[in-house]
């Protein structure tokens, strides 16, 4: 019964490790999120800078998972190349090396134990999520991710010796790492495994720290393990991927040829590679764990292979990754010539990103909010082609076509969100310089009309989960159903259609033709929703099916109101 009840323990202090990483690292992206992502989108434009922007992202966000998918979202987008993502991927395996060195800094022999002041720190996380602050809230929860990792990780390491400290265990372990070069295959394998299974190659790589710190693995069985980590990491991103555009399953493709690339040159190389762990670890005082036995060990060795072990494997971690990038770096076109041929297709009408203001402010503001509007009218663009995909979702009867078509309402919904963020840091650096009161007024309206452009993306994504929502019920529109609502598209695209006109007028001094066209999206929803009561009545379709019919019908609406918005603030913009 207590061996049972320690097996649970270490098994929950497992998913209180894993939870408090994922709401950590949670924490961190709502604090920093924006700004992480600004800073991602910015920093490539050279090789240099792509690494140290995956470095700086993953070593805050502490999951380099975490970063690919934001990079995968990215690509996705049309925000980032294929070539620019590859070198930030490479960036961020070096910042993921952060959270081991944190890890062997709670595992090492010094005084100071972050889980020690774990417990204290969840009250401050208490009161921190108490406070109505958004900033506070966010802060408070990475406190809490914080202090339940570290609590998990301690509790992990001493319950770990009482499970596992028996003789059976050890035979079994024993056995394991006696088939020279298949031990290290099979080690791995299991830290690939491992990886896969627990979706975190942090939670790989601290029970690797336990086993190899307590001696129940020799170090090369451990660096085995974090090799198949580095394999079972790339997992996540190519899931992420497999739903998105051709550049996105470019980009996971390319981040698990870069680590299989590393293991293959470290596997080939294996004891030469540890040998020189084994030399750098030695210049800096600690024993040599290449070859030591750890049972055989005097108890002076054994105290401090206990201490060092867990920054050995943190130093192996780095300096794969820091060797794997120095040398991958300079051939990022091949990765990116190899991946395309892995993934062929044309991705060119997917692809929507900012063009008219991607240098920066220019020397006057008139000419910088002459850009401007240039960006507005291609954001107008792009949100009417994000439209396109409502019709074609909802009139598609093939499931797998109309998934895609659903799917492409959500992608459309985050790129409107990043070229809305672009163009707002844009007009924000004109605002910096001397401007006119007549440039004030129209850079207020400018923001005015990208809120209610990405207000336009979230719309189609709104739609999209009511007709996910719809097929999650069993419910579908009856043909009556889908030419009405066709034809309240039709008439959106009319408003749409007007707004484009506008947006392409020099002195727009009237706007008639959007109004007109409000109006009628106006009646024709008056109109279906006396409609709808009348058909409820006569019960002439199911009442769920009709809730997600006229839920469909006012969100097309609302969209009518962001577009007739756009066209009223374009009269200041072009006055």
């Amino acid at each position: 019964m207590g061996t049972t009840f320690q097996v649970f323990t270490m098994l929950g202090s497992l998913g209180m490790f894993l939870y408090g990483m994922s709401l950590m690292s949670g924490g961190l992206q709502k604090m920093a999120g924006d700004k992480l992502r600004a800073f991602m989108a910015s920093m490539t434009s050279t090789a240099f800078k792509r690494v140290v922007t995956g470095i700086v992202v993953t070593a805050l966000v502490q999951s380099s998972t975490a970063t690919t998918l934001m990079l995968v979202s990215f690509v996705n987008a049309g925000l980032l190349s294929l070539a620019n993502a590859i070198g930030v991927i490479m960036g961020a395996n070096i910042g993921t090396t952060v959270t081991a060195w944190i890890f062997a800094l709670s595992f090492g022999g010094s005084s100071f134990s972050l889980g020690a002041i774990a417990v204290p720190l969840m009250f401050f996380a208490f009161v921190s999520m108490s406070l109505k602050s958004k900033k506070w809230k966010n802060f408070g929860e990475f406190l809490m991710g914080f202090a339940m990792l570290f609590l998990g990780l301690t509790i992990l390491r001493e319950t770990s010796t009482s499970v596992l400290d028996t003789e059976a265990v050890r035979q079994f372990l024993s056995h394991l790492t006696s088939f020279g070069v298949g031990s290290i295959m099979i080690f791995l394998v299991v830290g690939a495994v491992m990886t896969l299974m627990l979706q975190s190659s942090a939670a790989t790589m601290a029970i690797t720290m336990v086993l190899v710190s307590n001696g129940y693995i020799p170090f090369e069985m451990a660096a085995a393990m974090v090799l198949g980590e580095n394999i079972g990491t790339t997992i996540t991103s190519n899931i992420a991927a497999s739903v998105a555009n051709v550049s996105a399953k470019r980009t996971a493709r390319a981040h698990m040829l870069f680590n299989l690339f590393g293991v293959c040159w470290t596997f080939s190389l294996f004891h030469p590679f540890l040998g020189l762990i084994g030399d750098i670890v030695t210049l800096f005082g600690f024993p040599n764990p290449v070859g030591t036995s750890f049972d055989s060990a005097d108890p002076e060795t054994r105290a401090a292979l206990v201490a060092s072990l867990p920054f050995v494997v943190a130093t192996l971690h780095s300096l794969f990754n820091i060797i794997n990038t120095m040398v991958l770096i300079w051939f990022v076109p091949v990765i990116e010539k190899i991946v395309t041929w892995m993934v062929p297709g044309n991705e060119s009408e997917e692809v929507y990103r900012i063009k008219f203001i991607q240098g920066g402010p220019l020397g006057t503001a008139e000419l910088s909010l002459n850009e401007a509007k240039q960006e507005i009218v291609h954001f107008g663009e792009i949100c009417r082609k994000g439209f396109d995909y409502v019709e074609k979702a909802v009139t598609e009867k093939d499931e797998a076509k109309a998934d895609e078509y659903i799917q492409k309402l959500v992608k459309y919904e985050e790129i409107t969100d990043q070229v809305e963020m672009e163009i707002a840091s844009y007009l924000n650096e004109v605002t910096k310089g001397e401007i006119s009161l007549s440039s004030t007024v129209l850079i207020k309206s400018m923001y005015k009309i990208i809120g209610e452009m990405e207000s336009l993306g979230d719309s189609g994504e709104a739609i999209s989960r009511m007709l996910m929502r719809a097929r999650a019920y069993s419910q579908k529109f009856d043909k009556a159903m889908v030419e009405r609502l066709c034809k309240m598209i039709a008439l959106v695209d009319g408003a749409y259609e007007a707004m484009m006109a506008n947006l392409n007028k020099t002195n727009l001094t009237t706007i008639d033709n959007a109004r007109e066209a409000e109006q009628r999206i106006n009646d024709y929803r008056n109109l279906l929703r006396e409609e709808h009561i009348v058909n409820l009545e006569k019960a002439r379709y199911n009442y769920k099916a009709g809730g997600f019919y006229m839920d469909i019908i006012n969100e097309l609406e609302k969209i009518g109101d962001f577009i007739i918005n756009i066209s009223q603030a374009l009269v200041t913009v072009n006055g």
